[in-house]
């Protein structure tokens, strides 16, 4: 797909964080998942998207922050397409009935999920986390997100995110950057 090399991710775990690896079995849309590896240097969205000829519109993001509301904090990552930025102050915020949402702490990221920053997926976050995906990610056909991994990308339908554990779909999370 693009100019990416996909298998199913069910034949290549050697692509994918092991929580990914742990989340992906028994998830029932996991067979529709493809894994395609790439240059760990181009991880980065606008970088692959460029090299691998990937439209940014087919490429979805996770953003993770951290809400808080009289002392609780929670975590959420949300789930929005490359071409929009997630609405931290707003849109989330307000789902998450929070008091303050900003984004979460890099390091925090990588220790709590076990993945590694620039290839953070929702796939496999620690349990209790929100997923809020941004409803026109949902309909963008297939989308390329990460892996857990710096060096591959997964390949799914958008539509397949709202099947994840702890998933909310949430129309204008993702606002227009252009």
């Amino acid at each position: 797909m693009w100019g990416l090399k996909t298998e199913p991710v069910q034949e290549r775990p050697d692509l994918v964080a092991a929580p990914v690896a742990a989340a992906l079995d028994g998830w029932g849309p996991a067979e529709r998942v493809l894994a395609a590896p790439i240059d760990p240097d181009l991880a980065d969205t606008e970088n692959c998207a460029a090299a691998y000829g990937i439209p940014l519109g087919a490429s979805a993001n996770c953003v993770v922050i951290r809400a808080k509301r009289a002392g609780e904090v929670r975590m959420a990552a949300c789930m929005v397409s490359a071409t929009t930025r997630a609405d931290v102050n707003g849109t989330a915020r307000r789902h998450l009935g929070a008091r303050k949402a900003s984004f979460a702490a890099q390091d925090d990221v990588v220790a709590s999920t076990g993945m590694a920053y620039g290839g953070i997926t929702p796939i496999g976050l620690p349990q209790g986390w929100a997923v809020l995906v941004d409803e026109a990610v949902l309909q963008a056909g297939h989308v390329v997100v990460g892996s857990g991994l710096r060096s591959s990308k997964l390949v799914l339908p958008g539509a397949d995110l709202a099947e994840l554990p702890g998933a909310e779909v949430i129309s204008g999370l993702g606002v227009r950057t252009d």
